[in-house]
């Protein structure tokens, strides 16, 4: 997916996510997967090699990202996977047009602290048309200030964190990169508190 050609790059909690995927990739066959602020789109373009029904969205402000998911797919030989545009925080008819789905995935989406919020109300809105669904993220600790506790409190979300070594994404030359090495990268599962409540 790495294309300096294009000049695309994949970020640290990319290569992360997608070991987990891989890691994960026998119960991946038939789930119907979203990858949301895909740009490169790494986790998507293996989730959907690995057999998963996979949409990939960015942000419909910036055509470039959407471009890149679209070459990214062109590149991997995935010229039928749907390429949305989806404004986190906004009830777009996109988002409201999207079938249930069964597992989300961002890498390093939780990068601004002011677009938490709009993240988690999207996820919230997703996970309820499938109480059973659960959005997969890493990032990138940019600061021990910030926090979505709170907000996850609020939205009725619960978080579980994945020990990078439970999948083999602790080493320190993970894709031949010396990334995640320097940089503290975490991994959580997050899904509705009380699934089926409301």
């Amino acid at each position: 997916v790495l294309d300096s050609q294009y000049g695309m790059y994949v970020w640290p909690c990319a290569v992360v996510l997608a070991q987990y995927l891989w890691v994960h990739r026998g119960s991946l066959p038939g789930k119907r997967v979203l990858e949301i602020g895909a740009g490169v789109s790494l986790p998507g373009v293996l989730a959907a090699k690995c057999g998963a029904d996979v949409t990939l969205s960015d942000s419909e402000e910036v055509p470039q990202c959407l471009q890149n998911c679209r070459r990214s797919c062109l590149l991997n030989h995935l010229p039928h996977v749907p390429v949305i545009g989806l404004t986190w925080g906004q009830l777009s008819p996109q988002l409201l047009a999207l079938a249930p789905v069964d597992i989300i995935l961002g890498s390093d989406v939780f990068f601004d602290p002011k677009d938490f919020e709009d993240i988690l109300t999207t996820i919230y809105f997703l996970l309820e048309k499938n109480p059973h669904a659960q959005f997969w993220t890493t990032y990138q600790v940019r600061s021990a200030d910030w926090s979505i506790e709170a907000l996850l409190c609020k939205w009725k979300l619960k978080s579980t964190p994945i020990p990078l070594p439970s999948f083999g994404a602790d080493s320190e030359h993970l894709a031949s990169s010396s990334l995640p090495g320097r940089h503290t990268i975490e991994m959580m599962i997050i899904s509705l508190a009380e699934p089926g409540g409301t």
